[in-house]
C-alpha cells in the first residue's frame, strides 16, 4: 500500500506543477518487470543501428525521458500502431459487407494511452521516426489530444522539431497543434527549431501565418528571458534570422536577465554577419542594456575594432554614458586602434573632449 501511495503522491504532484491540454482521462501502461527503472535503457533492435545514432545524438539536448525509460521498440510500436491505424481510417466510412460491425471506429482506449512518462503514441511514433503512423494519428487524434505534454512538457511538435521530421511538424500545424506550449525549459517549438538549427521545421511552422498570428510566438521567451531572434543570434543561425525578421520578429527585444537585444548579442559574439543583418534590416544601433550599454560600448570593451567601425558608420553614438558613466570613447582610452575609429580634435571642454569640432 505504501508503494501505491507513493505512487498517487506523484501522480498529484505532476497534476499540480503541468501545464497542458488538461486531459486526464488517459491510461498509464501499467509498470512490470520488463520497464527499466529512471536512467536505465531500454531495449533498440540491433538492427536499427541508424535510429540508435540519431537519438543518440539528441538525448542529451532534447533531455526526453521517453528514448530510455519505455519498452516500446520501434518494431513493437509500429505492430501496434499499424494494427490501430489500419483500423481508424478517417476516410472509412465502414461497408455494409463488414463482418464486423467495429471495424473503422478508433481504438480510444489504446491511442489515449500514455505511458509512465507522459507520452502518448503519437510522441512515441515521432520519437521512433514511424511518421506514416505519426501522420495517421495525426488525423485521428482532437486538437487537444495533438498538445497533450509529457513529464517534460513536450508536445509531439516539440518532438518532430527535435527529430527534424519537417513533413510531420507541417500536418501537426495544419491540424491545429499549438506553437505557444512551451517545454520544461520554457522553449516553444519554434526556439527549439532556432536552438537545433532545423530550418525546414521552421518554415513549416510559420508559412501560412500571418506575422500578427506569429507576434505572440515571436515575443515568448524562455525561462532564460531570450526570444526565439535571440536564440538564433547566439547560435548564429543567419537563416533562421532572416525567416524570423520576415516574419515580424521584433529586432530590438531586450531578454530578461541583462536587457541586451540581439543587436548587442551579435557584437557580443563578434559575429560580422548577424551585426550587419540586424543593422541592415533596422536594428536600433544605440539601443541600451539595463546597464546603459550600448553594442557599441561592447564592441570597444571587446576590442573589436571591425564591429566597432561598423556600428559607428552606422551611426552609433559615441557619447552615450553607461550607468558607470562611461562613453564609448572612455572605454577606448589607450587603445590607439580603437581611439582611431573616433573623429575628434585635442579640444576638450569641461575636461571632456569634443567631437566633431569645426572651426
Amino acid at each position: 500500500m505504501a508503494s501505491g501511495d507513493e505512487e498517487k503522491g506523484k501522480l498529484d504532484l505532476l497534476e499540480d506543477n503541468r501545464i497542458d491540454s488538461g486531459i486526464d482521462s488517459y491510461k498509464s501502461f501499467s509498470k512490470d518487470e520488463h520497464h527499466p527503472k529512471p536512467g536505465g535503457h531500454a531495449h533498440r533492435p540491433g538492427d536499427d543501428g541508424e535510429v540508435r545514432d540519431k537519438l543518440d545524438s539528441v538525448v542529451e539536448e532534447r533531455h526526453d525521458s521517453a528514448y530510455i525509460s519505455t519498452s516500446i521498440t520501434v518494431d513493437s510500436l509500429t505492430d501496434i500502431l499499424e494494427k490501430t491505424c489500419s483500423t481508424a481510417d478517417p476516410r472509412d466510412t465502414g461497408s455494409e459487407e463488414t463482418s464486423d460491425p467495429n471495424e473503422g471506429e478508433v481504438d480510444l482506449d489504446l491511442l489515449t494511452t500514455i505511458t509512465d512518462d507522459g507520452d502518448t503514441f503519437l510522441h512515441l511514433a515521432i520519437i521512433h521516426e514511424a511518421t506514416d503512423c505519426a501522420n495517421q494519428l495525426i488525423e485521428i487524434f482532437p486538437k487537444e489530444v495533438l498538445d497533450i505534454q509529457n513529464n517534460l512538457y513536450q508536445t509531439p511538435l516539440h518532438l518532430a522539431t527535435y527529430l527534424d521530421l519537417p513533413a510531420v511538424v507541417q500536418r501537426l500545424v495544419e491540424a491545429g497543434a499549438s506553437l505557444f506550449l512551451q517545454d520544461r525549459v520554457g522553449n516553444t517549438p519554434l526556439h527549439v527549431a532556432c536552438e537545433q538549427g532545423k530550418s525546414e521545421c521552421a518554415t513549416k511552422m510559420t508559412q501560412n501565418a500571418t506575422a500578427s498570428q506569429l507576434k505572440p510566438v515571436m515575443e515568448a521567451q524562455n525561462w532564460r528571458g531570450v526570444t526565439c531572434l535571440h536564440v538564433a543570434t547566439m547560435h548564429k543561425r543567419h537563416r533562421l534570422m532572416k525567416l524570423l525578421i520576415k516574419k515580424g520578429a521584433n529586432l530590438n527585444a531586450q531578454e530578461g536577465t541583462s536587457g541586451k537585444t540581439p543587436l548587442h548579442m551579435a557584437v557580443e559574439l563578434h559575429d560580422v554577419t548577424s551585426v550587419t543583418l540586424l543593422l541592415n534590416q533596422g536594428a536600433n544601433v544605440d539601443a541600451a542594456m539595463f546597464n546603459g550599454c550600448t553594442p557599441l560600448h561592447l564592441a570597444v570593451g571587446r576590442q573589436d575594432a571591425a564591429i566597432a567601425n561598423l556600428l559607428c558608420q552606422s551611426g552609433a553614438d559615441q557619447m552615450i554614458r553607461n550607468m558607470e558613466d562611461e562613453t564609448a570613447l572612455d572605454l577606448a582610452d589607450g587603445n590607439d586602434h580603437m581611439l582611431a575609429l573616433f573623429l575628434f580634435d585635442d579640444i576638450q571642454m569641461s575636461g571632456r573632449p569634443v567631437v566633431g569640432v569645426n572651426f
